[in-house]
């Protein structure tokens, strides 16, 4: 038992002596550690304290971009039509939790603060303005994005919220800089708006906007307006500008330590268009003021219930679009600050471009919409000068051949014939190409183009000519303008093939019955044929000028395609488009060639409904300006379309010339026409 105790204490011994040792090894490196870390500190207090210290505000800074002040847009006189003014805007970001109630008592104590140190000039919010711009339910914002209550703030509104910021959950007020449109409404559609980039990353445009980029000052804030439609849209690089940089020194706790260091924002370039503004309002209050006439005209034939009208003004040899109106249009001014549930309610109809893509006629209710045509019609009769270019140049008669028009053709097995007539029956005779034009004759496009097409063709070669045709004419095609969304029309003669026959097809496509196409394809169309076969690209911008003035884009004329033909096959329409009975164009001081079309289609629950359309140019020596006008609902083209183009032409030689200079002495010495078309005597087979 002793001895077993004897050894039980040498062990203890022993472990005494092995912990002992340990706890020295543990003390004596802990010693050496935080000798190192003194002599570390010290070195860097004393030896690199200086370095450091000058490193401090570098490593401890906050930069915050400065968004670009965005350049302007004019028309082609220096008229600003959209430009940017800085201001403080109030903003409110979303609470969740937030019940209406709430809101509306929110929005009620905002409203209070404005009426009591706002701007009394300004219009006055209501309570229920403010509500409904919070956008509780999501409607126009992301639930991220923060909501524009009010712009142009008052010094004494910012600083009341400043001081309140407690009182008013979600309210921040923000400094930037907002897009003002011109009260004149110069071609709104074209000119387009602005959305939050937040708001805009659906469109391909901004979908890896960022992508790659590692330049600060180009890099976009998610916050910033962007174009979103129109030139605002397509013009966006050259008008955005580049980012400002505000850098703050801060410390460790987030204090600015230091004076901020501001590198301001590049302002973008400015477009200067091709569009003139008094021509622009002119064409306007032109469609505006004819369409007002034809609904509640006493006259019968010339009574219809348009709604709405396109038109489009283009240079022949240069393809600047000098007027492009797609009415009604609305006031852009609800885009600046952002815009409301019920203000986008509102322009639905009216915000987009009608003389590019379809756009629905303004009726509320769908029952009432589906019974109208929307923007996109048939050409009807306007097709005709290019169907007998199509026959002249296919060798299918030539510019003596003579056809003896009955009145209609007919086409089709026996005891299944279907006869094609002429508007109002009318017989007209012995008839050459040229006077088949001037006549408006159906029975002469079936029987002499469309049929012959058929006939004189194997299989779909018919049907592939006519279409390569129409296309080097810029019908199914684009135009190349660039425009967001803008529509190759729609080409029924291809998809109806199968349901109504190849020779149906082709007689009835002849006389403008197969396709659908937008203002500015006839605008293209019809320079085309003024200029002898060459397809303009349309120019909306003259010149990029920056900041200083100096232009830093140029823009020339640029032909798309080209088609030769005999100067004689030009001179065969020339010759029928000179006698075209028009309305509205007596004792015009220039030559003029053109032609009526009286579209029809089926619409709901109407059938042959009747669309006006119109295509002309002038001088007829010397072609300077092709017009296409568009009146959906609008009855014949000669009495619904027609003297809208009048003015359109007068307006563009008061302001620019037909023959090389202003002319307005012509128009009762002033920059525009007041418009009103002398009555001529109409045709009525359009």
């Amino acid at each position: 038992m002793s001895n077993m105790t004897e050894e039980a204490q040498k062990r203890e011994i022993s472990n005494r002596r092995h912990f002992s040792f340990r706890l020295n090894v543990f003390f004596f490196v802990t010693f050496f550690v935080f000798s190192i870390l003194i002599i570390r500190l010290a070195y860097l207090q004393f030896v690199e304290g200086d370095n450091l210290k000058a490193r401090e505000h570098q490593i401890s800074s906050k930069t915050v971009p400065v968004p670009p002040i965005r350049g302007n847009i004019y028309d082609s006189t220096g008229n600003a039509i959209a430009y940017s003014v800085s201001t403080q805007s109030l903003y409110y970001t979303l609470d969740m939790k937030m019940k209406d109630k709430e809101a509306m008592e929110l929005a009620k104590s905002l409203v209070e603060v404005f009426d009591k140190l706002g701007d009394k000039s300004v219009k006055p919010l209501t309570a229920q303005d403010v509500y409904e711009d919070m956008d509780l339910a999501g409607k126009v914002h992301y639930s991220y994005q923060p909501r524009r209550i009010k712009t142009g703030l008052t010094k004494e509104e910012i600083s009341y919220f400043s001081e309140h910021r407690q009182q008013f959950a979600g309210i921040d007020v923000v400094e930037e800089s907002i897009r003002q449109y011109s009260e004149d409404r110069i071609s709104v559609q074209l000119v387009g708006y602005m959305k939050k980039l937040s708001g805009a990353r659906d469109l391909a445009k901004y979908k890896d906007i960022d992508k790659d980029q590692t330049d600060k000052s180009l890099k976009y804030i998610s916050e910033e307006d962007v174009g979103f439609d129109g030139l605002e849209l397509m013009y966006q690089d050259e008008l955005r500008g580049s980012n400002g940089i505000k850098e703050y020194p801060v410390n460790n706790q987030g204090e600015i330590i230091g004076p901020v260091k501001l590198t301001k924002p590049v302002k973008g370039e400015n477009l200067f268009l091709t569009i003139n503004r008094n021509v622009q309002l002119k064409t306007q209050q032109a469609i505006t003021q004819h369409i007002q006439k034809i609904r509640t005209s006493s006259d019968k034939q010339e009574r219809a219930p348009a709604t709405t009208g396109y038109a489009v003004a283009m240079e022949v040899d240069t393809g600047k679009v000098v007027a492009m109106a797609s009415m009604p249009d609305y006031d852009p001014s609800v885009w600046q600050g952002g815009i409301s549930q019920k203000d986008l309610e509102a322009v639905q109809f009216y915000q987009y471009n009608g003389t590019i893509r379809e756009v629905q006629p303004p009726y509320e209710k769908y029952e009432e919409r589906k019974n109208h045509p929307s923007s996109m019609v048939y050409l009807g009769s306007t097709q005709k000068p290019l169907s007998v270019l199509i026959g002249l140049n296919e060798k299918l008669f030539t510019t003596s051949t003579i056809f003896n028009d009955p009145g209609y053709f007919e086409f089709g097995r026996a005891g299944h014939e279907v006869r094609i007539r002429n508007a109002s029956n009318a017989v007209n005779g012995p008839l050459s190409a040229a006077k088949a034009i001037e006549k408006s004759s159906n029975a002469f496009m079936s029987a002499m183009v469309g049929n012959k097409l058929y006939m004189q063709y194997k299989g779909n070669a018919g049907l592939e000519t006519w279409d390569s045709y129409l296309k080097q004419f810029g019908l199914g095609v684009t135009t190349g303008s660039g425009l967001q969304n803008e529509s190759a029309g729609v080409l029924d003669y291809l998809k109806n093939v199968k349901s109504e026959g190849l020779q149906s097809v082709l007689i009835r496509a002849s006389w403008g019955q197969q396709a659908k196409y937008t203002t500015l394809q006839l605008a293209q169309y019809a320079a085309m044929l003024a200029n002898h076969g060459k397809r303009m690209k349309p120019q909306f911008v003259q010149e990029i000028q920056d900041v200083n003035g100096n232009v830093t884009q140029g823009f020339q004329p640029e032909v798309l395609n080209s088609i030769d033909m005999p100067d004689a096959y030009w001179k065969a329409i020339e010759t029928g488009m000179g006698k075209v009975k028009v309305r509205g164009f007596d004792d015009v001081n220039y030559t003029f060639l053109r032609k009526t079309g009286t579209s029809q289609q089926d619409v709901g629950n109407r059938s042959k409904v009747e669309n006006a359309v119109f295509i002309a140019y002038a001088p007829a020596e010397n072609p300077k300006l092709a017009v296409a006008v568009v009146v959906p609902d609008g009855g014949y083209g000669g009495w619904g379309a027609a003297p809208i183009a009048r003015q359109i032409f007068d307006a563009y030689d008061a302001e620019i010339g037909l023959y090389g200079k202003p002319r307005p002495s012509l128009y009762n010495g002033q920059a525009s026409v007041d418009g009103t078309a002398v009555n001529g005597n109409p045709t009525t087979d359009e």
